[in-house]
């Protein structure tokens, strides 16, 4: 199947290239329903789309549901998991993967006597068709920010790719009524019943009574009359939202305030999202998947919160992808870090010189330019933070997250962010 898509990417014209792979996407996808007999459709689907939060909002939902006593699968973008398993880390990168490998893992799921399926749906798979003969019980949207600009153009074709799954007009919607763009997708019509959360008046449930902790949140969910008191382990108030998106989520499935609250207490940490690198070390150390400015700027704001000292960040930008976004992010750095270590992210076939330019050009808009070490090599990056970090800093290593490889000169190499981490400061206990 990838030979014929790279043929077709080869042959055609690029003005029509992406309408005709759609096409292509859209046969293949029918192709793989029929080669299982539609596995999805002997389960509830509930699909998470968004740019930021989607595979900590799916985490939680599945706990939430596993608790409540149902079989769940969840497809992440860090992983894959059926009730009563270990998660299995994903390697191919790709949130949806191939789609005779999605359907494969459906299958597996409805042989194992899924009740659920918790699934996140990019705009890229919308967009493509990948997502076809996939039922939506529980559409979410979590946000709306810049990413993926290189495929899609524009924010408002992003918009669109992603209003697609809202298009199916799934029994029940529920909606970030504090993103900006929640007044776009508001548009979009529930088979039964839409919902919103937030903390401003427009939404059906508020989110109150916030107290933030070092190991993370308790919070208020108001909706209908009801008051759903929860605490989550997970760190930031961009965490709180996440948590929020998955109660008014199992509160729609009927779940009790208790089962809601127990469901989402479970969760000790998402990979890669806000996880906590413990070596015995007297500071801080932060994995986060954050490669958007948003995510970027969400998890620097969540670690001030927890920093006494400095705050310091290990991050790059990625190659072959969304340009316009590189200079922002060195903004956002500069403006929310006390110390900066620019180095390199995912590089595919760019120069990676080039990116780290981009990135800094952000940040010497920024006046961040003094504050700033530039490191190439990524583990020399982590080793020259760990070596000036002191009691009391967080270092936060920022952009790869629960990601087992990195694409280096269009060659994917072993690594991972927390296991880079952990050698290293093991290292410096040593020395």
């Amino acid at each position: 199947m990838n030979g014929a898509k790279q043929f077709l990417k080869k042959l055609l014209p690029n003005k029509i290239r992406q309408p005709v792979l759609n096409v292509y996407h859209l046969l293949v996808a029918i192709a793989a329903n029929i080669r299982y007999q539609f596995p999805a459709r002997s389960a509830k689907v509930i699909m998470i789309t968004g740019t930021n939060g989607k595979t900590s909002t799916a985490t939680l939902i599945a706990a939430i549901l596993e608790h409540a006593g149902y079989k769940v699968g969840i497809n992440s973008t860090a992983y894959y998991r059926i009730t009563g398993s270990k998660p299995v880390n994903k390697k191919s990168g790709r949130t949806v993967e191939d789609v005779f490998a999605l359907h494969a893992l459906f299958n597996k799921m409805r042989r194992a006597g899924c009740e659920y399926i918790i699934l996140e749906a990019t705009s890229q798979a919308l967009d493509q068709h990948r997502l076809w003969g996939v039922p939506c019980h529980i559409a979410v949207m979590t946000n709306l920010t810049q990413d993926h600009l290189d495929y899609h153009g524009s924010m408002k074709r992003y918009a669109a790719a992603k209003f697609k799954l809202f298009k199916r007009r799934p029994p029940f919607i529920i909606l970030n009524a504090d993103d900006e763009w929640y007044a776009y997708f508001n548009k979009a019509e529930a088979g039964a019943a839409k919902f919103s959360y937030g903390m401003g008046k427009e939404a059906n449930a508020q989110i109150a009574n916030i107290n933030a902790r070092r190991d993370g949140s308790d919070f208020t969910l108001k909706v209908d009359g009801q008051s759903i008191r929860i605490r989550t382990k997970l760190v930031g108030e961009f965490n709180v939202y996440n948590a929020a998106a998955a109660a008014l989520a199992g509160y729609v499935e009927g779940l009790a305030p208790d089962q809601i609250a127990n469901g989402i207490a479970s969760v000790q940490a998402v990979p890669g999202r806000m996880e906590r690198v413990d070596a015995g070390q007297p500071f801080e150390v932060i994995v986060d998947y954050a490669h958007t400015p948003d995510a970027l700027k969400n998890v620097l704001t969540a670690a001030r919160h927890i920093t006494k000292g400095k705050l310091m960040v290990v991050f790059g930008a990625t190659g072959n992808r969304d340009r316009t976004k590189r200079p922002i992010m060195g903004k956002v750095a500069a403006e929310l870090a006390d110390r900066i270590f620019l180095t390199d992210d995912e590089t595919y076939t760019e120069d990676p010189a080039s990116i780290r330019k981009a990135v800094m050009k952000g940040i010497i808009e920024a006046d961040g330019e003094d504050k700033t070490t530039e490191v190439d090599d990524r583990r020399d990056a982590f080793a020259a933070a760990f070596k000036e970090a002191k009691r009391g800093d967080t270092v936060v290593l920022a952009g790869m997250g629960h990601e087992t490889t990195r694409n280096m000169g269009g060659k994917p190499i072993p690594w991972n962010d927390t296991e880079v981490a952990i050698e290293l400061l093991h290292q410096a206990k040593k020395q």
